[in-house]
């Protein structure tokens, strides 16, 4: 299966699973009139294998490959978590070594250290992943909470980017930015 069917039938999986109407706010201060639970499909047998592939074709087919550009994937606990665990898994199946770690919402108790679990960050190339993207404002959370525990960041990737302002306000902050699936992909514009 080539990355272009990878992408077409992952598109088609958060079409029929994560995809719904009704009213809601995916960010502070935002409305839609649909919910994109990405976690329909980002725990779904046949999504997370998917999202692990076309997530590190997209970064690879953009400059940023595995264990050159970048050694660690993760970002906000809970939207992040299995997208870094599918990438980690894909990697792994394609004999690269790819670490995952998690940023927690709130510190521990331990710094800003405390906040990330996992592998040591500090000093590494590091990509902030998450499940969606509305305003980029979790994605830059993480960032900036990686950056000040000494990880160098050098992109944040989605899955689906709501085309709602995420890349031009990450842009903004001096960071590349990538999605794999946009509004249009997955029957929203």
């Amino acid at each position: 299966m080539t990355n272009d069917s990878h992408k077409a039938r992952l598109a088609t999986l958060v079409k029929e699973l994560s995809v719904t109407p009704g009213k809601i706010a995916p960010a502070p201060g935002s409305d839609s009139d649909f919910c994109v639970d990405m976690r329909r499909s980002t725990l779904h047998h046949e999504g997370a294998p998917l999202i692990g592939h076309v997530m590190l074709d997209l970064l690879e087919e953009s400059g940023f490959a595995v264990g050159e550009e970048y050694v660690a994937v993760g970002g906000l606990t809970k939207g992040a978590d299995p997208v870094a665990t599918a990438m980690l898994h894909a990697a792994a199946s394609r004999g690269l070594d790819l670490d995952a770690f998690v940023v927690g919402e709130a510190a521990t108790g331990h710094g800003v250290q405390g906040r990330i679990e996992g592998p040591d960050v500090a000093g590494k190339n590091v990509v902030v992943l998450g499940d969606t993207s509305t305003t980029g404002g979790s994605l830059l959370e993480a960032a900036l909470t990686l950056c000040e525990a000494g990880a160098n960041v050098v992109a944040l990737a989605v899955i689906v980017d709501r085309a709602a302002g995420a890349k031009e306000r990450i842009e903004a902050a001096g960071f590349p930015y990538f999605y794999a699936l946009d509004p249009g992909d997955i029957g929203l514009a």
